[in-house]
């Protein structure tokens, strides 16, 4: 078995396209979606234009959750900008989506966390703003009851690997098409790639067990820099220019 997995595209149709053409040149058909489809002040119409038709196994994130539970009027500039572009089949694609499942018998996918769509699950932050790999009793403490060999998630936007003591493996592939953010939750800190380039990664079933590799791939990413500043947000003008927020 050998497919890709795909995270946080955040309206970055230009970085969608262009994974989706690095993975049919790897000649991979399969790819899971790990969720947060749209938020952000980039193309979120597009993005579910080009994402919806092609039928993956999709789980929402937590941005998106906010996209259907949230009064437009109170949301976030992310989310409110990504909601004006959204019809209301978009919307209703997103409440169709499970907030978990698990793909081919044996691959569980979530977008942060099982129980929580909005909690690291590799990394902490400490008090001062610090994004540090938790410990493994952290990590496996959240994969309890999780059966399955290989687990995918999100969320973070960093790509990471974690092999559990019992030989299970967490992936989170990175980001698609947000190379950097800040947040104040659970204290202010910055998640940054230093990169530009958009992020996933492929997966592969040998027979020694879940082997993984993450791909970077270039694009037009000056020409959403642009817009992220045309709309006025320079902390997105910078993140998609460099991988850096300033």
């Amino acid at each position: 078995m050998r497919f890709a997995a795909i995270a946080d595209i955040h309206g970055n149709h230009l970085a969608l396209e262009a994974v989706l053409t690095d993975i049919r040149a790897e000649g991979i058909e399969d790819i899971v979606n790990l969720g947060d489809f749209f938020s952000g002040p980039l193309e979120a119409g597009r993005t579910a234009d080009l994402l919806m038709p092609l039928g993956l196994t999709s789980v929402r994130g937590n941005h998106d959750r906010y996209l259907i539970e949230q009064d437009p009027a109170s949301m976030h500039a992310s989310d409110a900008s990504a909601h004006r572009q959204l019809t209301s089949s978009h919307l209703d694609w997103i409440r169709s989506l499970p907030f978990n499942t698990v793909y081919r018998g044996e691959v569980y996918l979530c977008h942060a966390t099982p129980k929580d769509d909005n909690l690291y699950w590799l990394e902490s932050v400490s008090a001062d703003g610090v994004v540090f790999l938790k410990p493994i009793e952290a990590i496996e403490a959240l994969a309890e009851g999780i059966d399955l060999p290989l687990i995918l998630c999100g969320h973070s936007h960093l790509p990471r690997a974690v092999r559990l003591s019992d030989g299970r493996l967490i992936v989170n592939p990175g980001s698609v098409g947000c190379p950097a953010y800040d947040d104040d939750r659970p204290y202010y800190h910055k998640i940054e790639a230093g990169h530009p380039l958009a992020g996933y990664a492929i997966l592969e079933k040998t027979e020694a067990g879940w082997t993984w590799q993450f791909r970077n791939v270039a694009y037009d990413h000056m020409a959403m820099s642009a817009l992220a500043a045309e709309r006025g947000r320079g902390d997105w003008e910078s993140a998609l220019a460099a991988g850096w927020v300033r």
